[in-house]
């Protein structure tokens, strides 16, 4: 991970390969840009003339300088009254893009720029500060795990420093609060996006249970790990139906972070944790087939957040639950038309096996109601009619409590993770009832409404405190923003954490 510090200096004389300037839409330069415009020849003044840049947000132009900065990275932040934290990030994950590209190993951000937009807004200036470190941060992930190139032949570029700079002694405390909260944001973000990354051969149920244990020892969260003797004895028939036709055995994993005291009702995150999707008997196509290591997406999710509320010390209570599972076709596998016992003695026709997500969430849903919980959150890559829906640009929520999806909706439009609501009514609760079951795993051809269904099938075992189901099948993989990269986007736990803050 990028190392980030910050340094008291003024931007004209701070020595670095690379400055970047967050600069505000206006018709011509001003303030701080209008200074190095003279250092220029006036060559970013003719950039606004020529409008090739003029501070919209999106817009970069980098400058060779002979100053103390050997470059000057101009990027834009749009409006002054319609700057927020988001587009930082996104402007700074632009940036930090662009500056690696150009081969720097070391880039410094100037935060002048944020006096003037924070000013009479108490922590906002810490709040972009933040913003600044974190889109950079998240921009320059790297999975390298299994690469074997010879670095001396060609060796990868890549920035190891970034170094905020802050012109006002007063603002040092803010900013070094702000650098230590993005560090950990980023390293929960990234550790999601690499258990992501890993191969189904590597990122099995049990490797999940794994990691999940040495990350709760770290962060002094209770971990427990049920095999499948303990869920057989607890009848998760569900989970263990998607599981039969693996080798690889399934785990159901329970944190808890208690941050508020044990006897505070906590807030349940449940995620899908199916480590390769096949499809099972009800085989998928072959094309792409290998990106459902990331069927697992909720799971990771679920764990990185865990770890991000720990790291931070948030004055609430967690408990995570991870249904972790292989869905494989074999010939112990379930077949359409198998029924399944679930968890809260409901059975389930499966008329599809690549309908899994739902029958491993199924049980953890169940499980979930012994905590006695606030509320619940599952998330899960469960169906690909999202895609169709809302593409890689938003993921859909679907509950019972309005309150709390609108809730959910503000944390996605300040972190950038938005989600959409969709509805749910009587007529999609009916369309999942069974004619020889109680239950069946996907509704009658024709019905249609693919996400709202999977959704209405997991009602049934949600429990009747507010939930909400949260489907990230098109932001967990190929999630378009600035500060995210080819495959794995962490989806979800910068969303988390924002709808946990601002809810106590």
């Amino acid at each position: 991970m990028i190392k980030i510090n910050q340094k008291l200096d003024h931007p004209l004389e701070h020595k670095t390969e690379c400055l970047i300037l967050a600069c505000v839409e206006e018709k011509k330069p001003s303030g701080t840009l209008k200074k190095f415009n003279d250092n220029f020849v006036d060559a970013i003044s003719h950039a606004f003339e020529n409008k090739r840049f003029n501070g919209k947000p999106g817009q970069t132009l980098l400058l060779n300088s002979n100053g103390k900065a050997s470059n000057v990275l101009l990027v834009g932040i749009g409006k002054t009254k319609e700057v927020t934290a988001e587009k930082i990030c996104q402007a700074a994950g632009r940036a930090a893009k662009l500056a690696e590209q150009s081969n720097f190993k070391s880039i410094t951000a100037d935060l002048s720029a944020f006096e003037g937009i924070s000013k009479g807004k108490s922590g906002f200036y810490g709040e972009l500060a933040g913003a600044m470190a974190e889109g950079v941060g998240l921009a320059l992930y790297h999975f390298d795990n299994y690469k074997t190139r010879e670095e001396k032949d060609d060796p990868p570029s890549r920035i190891e420093k970034l170094t905020l700079l802050t012109a006002s002694k007063s603002r040092q405390a803010s900013t070094e609060k702000s650098i230590a909260r993005a560090e950990k944001i980023i390293d929960a973000v990234h550790t999601a996006r690499d258990l992501i990354s890993h191969p189904g051969s590597t990122a099995t149920p049990t490797f999940l249970a794994e990691h999940a244990k040495k990350m709760a020892r770290k962060n002094k969260i209770t971990c427990k790990v049920l095999g499948q003797k303990e869920m057989e004895k607890l009848g998760m028939g569900s989970l263990l139906g998607v599981a039969q036709g693996s080798d690889e055995p399934p785990a159901l994993i329970a944190l808890e972070y208690n941050g508020a005291g044990k006897k505070k009702a906590p807030t349940v995150i449940v995620g899908k944790g199916v480590t390769f999707d096949t499809g099972g008997i009800s085989l998928k196509p072959g094309a792409n087939m290998d990106e459902m290591k990331m069927d697992m997406s909720g799971a990771a999710t679920t764990l990185a957040t865990l770890q991000l509320v720990s790291s931070l010390k948030l004055k609430i209570n967690i408990v995570g639950i991870v249904a972790a599972a292989e869905n494989m076709p074999s010939g112990s596998a379930i077949k359409p038309g198998d029924i399944l016992k679930s968890m809260s003695g409901k059975t389930i026709e499966v008329l599809n096996t690549d309908a899994e997500g739902r029958l491993v969430l199924a049980d953890a849903l169940t499980y979930a109601q012994r905590y006695k919980p606030k509320e619940v959150i599952d998330l899960a890559t469960l169906t690909g009619a999202v895609l169709h829906a809302l593409g890689h640009h938003a993921a859909a929520v679907v509950g019972n409590n309005t309150a709390m999806i609108q809730k959910l909706k503000n944390a996605g439009e300040a972190t950038g993770e938005r989600v959409w609501e969709l509805p749910l009514w009587p007529e999609h609760e009916k369309a999942t009832k069974s004619d020889i079951a109680d239950l069946k795993n996907i509704a009658s051809p024709g019905v249609g409404a693919g996400t709202i269904m999977g959704a209405a099938f997991l009602k049934a075992f949600a429990g009747e405190q507010p939930w909400t189901h949260i489907d990230i099948a098109g932001t967990a993989w190929g999630f378009d923003r600035p500060y995210t990269n080819k495959g794995a986007s962490g989806f979800g736990v910068r969303l988390l954490l924002n709808y946990l803050e601002k809810g106590r």
